[in-house]
């Protein structure tokens, strides 16, 4: 019986039907069943079946979850629902600090605020800043963060969690998706979980558990940004190009969380800034928001079109905190936890066709990041919730998944991201270039401009040769403000067993040597904010 499956029993062992299952399990060892459940403990692989898979339980995933099954309470019907998670727990991958926007929470819970959630310290002031090297002139803010809280998304997701597990959807963290099942149609069938126990060089240890097939009526894609199932379905049935889509951009996030010093903290204050230390060709800035508890979260972020190979976001960040205006902010604070990620910054241009034959990819997976906002928490919970209208749809009333992507283009998802789509590209022009345009969309054109501005390069393809660029010398790390990778891994809590498959597969791996190092400088062992390219 695999992990999982032993799981899911103690998990119910203590109601009617996890006695029962308990018992059948015992009596035959090999097919017992509940509802649409079915378990079958073949001699290689076991499968269970629901009528909704999700996977990815962040805000997007949670959100579909808990609205699918509040349409089953108010039709009285009951339809199953499981989330699949790859962290050890819910929230082990997102990292704290977040200007939340409660417009879709509103919606799906309306009484979170009597509800003991997690939201507690509102937006108390918000500044935009442009840096030079030792001056901060404030510009006028962009944001309208009035109404919205600084939070730690890590302990929405938590408490989201527990919400949806009230009405009864099963989730199941520590396992994650593989693999995407098909049927004789090539219809999406589910997905299966990675197998466990596989040593470095594939061959099976002495542990080696297989995955389990969760297989769904419906499964929907909550991955995050770049999720490579996501990707895989968006390739292999071309929903960027049925959707019109441009290709997404995107940027990468390095963040911190400090713990400073009374005096210093303002729970509630927001700070976002432009410019220094970014060339007037790259396009990035930082966040600073003060959450509970004297706790702070600090980030850099920087789009991925960057020319020049030896640049490195994370010298970039750490050089950044070192700023006058940051500085005496963190001075006598302390590090507690470093994380990144990637975000998606193609925005209103980049938004797939999202429905594939046996489901939908929601939130972060497709795109749907509010770039001036650089917010998107609220958009992927509202996307969810629409997919979860359109999947109930499909199994109580025989409509067409379809309906999703109706609803997302007549729901304030749409609308937001379009007002917000010439955002991002105005900065292809260069730094002053691109407030000039943005500003005047913002301010003047309010969102509603002829033009859409579109996309320049991918991403891949914007980085110059090494040649055109000098060697950016970068400070040494202090220990007080500034740090090694490795002190900031060890930060991050992340842990890997050794002897374990590479997660990292390159498709040529002949194009490092023969490419990236004598064309590009080897960029590779910059970008990377956990140096796992050596």
């Amino acid at each position: 019986m695999s992990i999982m499956l032993r799981h899911i029993l103690n998990r119910n062992s203590n109601s009617y039907i996890g006695r029962l299952a308990s018992a059948s399990a015992s009596a035959s060892g090999r097919l017992f069943s509940w509802r649409r459940r079915t378990f079958c403990s073949e001699p290689q692989r076991e499968s269970i079946e629901y009528d909704v898979v999700i996977v990815g339980a962040g805000p997007a995933g949670l959100s579909a979850a808990i609205r699918f099954k509040q349409l089953c309470r108010e039709n009285d019907t009951d339809l199953s629902v499981c989330v699949v998670e790859k962290g050890a727990q819910l929230g082990a991958h997102i990292i704290s600090g977040n200007v939340f926007e409660p417009r879709a929470l509103d919606e799906l819970l309306p009484q979170w605020k009597q509800e003991e959630s997690p939201i507690t310290v509102p937006v108390s002031s918000d500044q935009f800043l442009f840096l030079t090297k030792n001056h901060a002139f404030s510009l006028p803010c962009p944001f309208n963060n009035t109404g919205n809280y600084v939070i730690s998304l890590s302990q929405l997701v938590r408490w989201m969690g527990v919400k949806a597990e009230e009405l009864g959807v099963e989730i199941y963290p520590g396992f994650a998706a593989s693999e995407i099942l098909y049927d004789s149609n090539d219809t999406v069938v589910g997905i299966r979980t990675n197998d466990m126990g596989i040593s470095k060089d594939g061959s099976k240890k002495e542990n080696f558990q297989p995955g389990i097939e969760l297989k769904g009526r419906v499964t929907l894609l909550a991955e995050g940004c770049r999720g490579s199932l996501s990707e895989k379905i968006m390739d292999k049935y071309y929903l960027r190009e049925k959707g019109h889509a441009q290709h997404q951009t995107y940027a990468l996030g390095i963040k911190e969380v400090w713990e400073i010093d009374e005096g210093k903290h303002k729970p509630g204050a927001v700070i976002h800034t432009l410019g220094w230390p970014l060339d007037q060709k790259t396009y990035g800035g930082s966040f600073l928001y003060h959450m509970k508890d004297r706790q702070i979260s600090i980030g850099f972020v920087v789009a991925l079109n960057y020319q020049n190979p030896f640049l490195s976001p994370y010298e970039e960040f750490q050089k950044f905190k070192h700023h006058p205006a940051i500085k005496p902010l963190l001075e006598g604070g302390t590090v507690l936890q470093y994380g990144a990620r990637t975000l998606n910054e193609g925005g209103f241009q980049s938004i797939p066709y999202p429905v594939f034959p046996g489901g939908a990819v929601i939130g972060c997976s497709a795109g749907f990041l509010n770039v001036p906002k650089i917010k998107g928490t609220h958009t992927a919970m509202k996307s969810g919730m629409l997919a979860a209208e359109a999947s109930f749809g499909v199994l109580h009333k025989g409509s067409s998944m379809e309906k999703y992507w109706d609803a997302l283009r007549n729901s304030w998802i749409w609308e937001e991201l379009y007002r917000a789509r010439n955002f991002r590209p105005a900065f292809e022009y260069g730094l002053i270039p691109g407030l000039a345009i943005s500003a005047l969309e913002h301010y003047i054109m309010k969102g509603r401009a002829a033009l859409t501005l579109k996309h320049g390069k991918p991403d891949n393809e914007a980085t110059n040769v090494a040649e055109f660029h000098c060697r950016i010398k970068y400070p040494k790390p202090d220990g007080v403000l500034s740090f090694d990778i490795p002190t900031s891994l060890h930060r991050s809590n992340t842990n890997h067993e050794h002897d374990q498959p590479a997660h990292l597969r390159l498709k040529d791996p002949k194009k490092p040597e023969l490419v990236n190092l004598p064309v590009y400088a080897g960029p590779e062992s910059r970008y990377c904010p956990a140096r796992v390219y050596e």
